[in-house]
């Protein structure tokens, strides 16, 4: 019995190391660059990883990824000047994009059809409207200088609350062993890619991986909570007008908080129709995620909404007492 024993366990054992050279050799697993908050409160990547992310089972999307100086996925420094324009596009792993190689995301396309033009991307996976108008606020002498500040808002996700609250919890639990182990055995990182470790990571989780609290199961309430939140990051955090514009889909974004924009003079521009017209799927196939078409289509219509754009400094400047950044 106990050679019986014994030989299961080193059965097992060259089994699972076959499968862990398997998985290496594949590059089945995806890579998890990892997060930290800076001294100034931002969650974001350590700065100068290279890697691949890999969506699927099977290598179904396999893409590169390059962390830069500002821990953000990009192909591009940021270095904003007066003498330059610069448009900052401001979101989560839409935004971040690991499912697309860092060379050909949204930003460069921009760049492609837009001449003269600097595109900072700061993606971030699980980043809200409170995270986003934190960093802007953070940062506010690096935004004063950039021209164009684009932000991706997801209405069903982004609004759960109104004040940012740096989540040092999240990046505790993402250094711990567990997920250190998860990181350096790659098949543990294949399993946990394709859900066979779901029931354990299900264990370890906790609500630091929500990000919406407080919500209401009547969707008027909610629809009036996500508006007051809105309104109260704008309040904490300073929403400049003159060229601040939202990005989002109207289709999954209330009319009252679409009308509460128009009233106030706040600018979003609105993919709906755009993604509705194309015949061509705009997400992965087993992802939500934009795929390369649903990226070419934001970046042209980020581009015709700068072409189009109406020179509006004179009013900006009667404003500017109440809306600069610094406040």
């Amino acid at each position: 019995m106990n050679k019986f024993l014994i030989r299961m366990v080193g059965y097992t054992f060259l089994i699972l190391l076959a499968m862990e050279i398997l998985v290496r050799v594949l590059h089945l697993y995806t890579e998890d660059p990892p997060r930290f908050i800076d001294d100034l409160g931002v969650e974001k990547r350590v700065p100068g990883l290279n890697g691949y992310a890999v969506t699927g089972n099977r290598n179904q999307n396999f893409s590169e990824f390059k962390i830069n100086a500002a821990g953000f996925n990009s192909y591009r420094e940021f270095n904003p000047s007066k003498s330059k324009y610069e448009i900052a596009l401001i979101g989560d792993s839409f935004i971040e994009g690991f499912h697309q190689d860092y060379f050909n995301s949204i930003g460069k396309k921009i760049e492609k059809k837009l001449d003269s033009v600097e595109v900072y991307e700061y993606g971030y996976a699980g980043y809200d409207l409170a995270n986003q108008m934190h960093l802007i606020y953070a940062y506010k002498n690096e935004f004063n200088l950039i021209d164009e500040i684009i932000i991706y808002l997801n209405y069903e996700s982004d609004l759960g609350r109104g004040e940012y609250e740096p989540n040092f919890g999240r990046i505790a639990m993402l250094s711990s062993t567990v997920f250190k182990m998860r990181d350096n055995i790659k098949l543990l990182a294949y399993g946990s890619k394709i859900g066979i470790l779901e029931p354990i990571k299900k264990m370890f989780s906790n609500k630091g991986f929500e990000n919406n609290t407080n919500i209401h199961s009547n969707a008027l309430n909610l629809e009036k909570q996500y508006l007051e939140n809105f309104k109260s990051l704008a309040k904490l955090y300073g929403l400049d007008k003159c060229k601040t514009t939202i990005l989002l889909d109207s289709r999954k974004t209330s009319k009252s908080f679409l009308k509460y924009c128009e009233e106030n003079n706040i600018n979003y521009i609105d993919f709906a129709k755009k993604f509705e017209d194309t015949t061509k799927s705009v997400t992965l196939i087993y992802d939500r995620h934009w795929n390369n078409h649903g990226r070419k289509l934001i970046a042209e219509f980020i581009v015709d909404f700068i072409h189009n754009k109406k020179n509006t400094d004179e009013n900006c400047n009667q404003q500017a007492s109440s809306t600069q950044l610094t406040k």
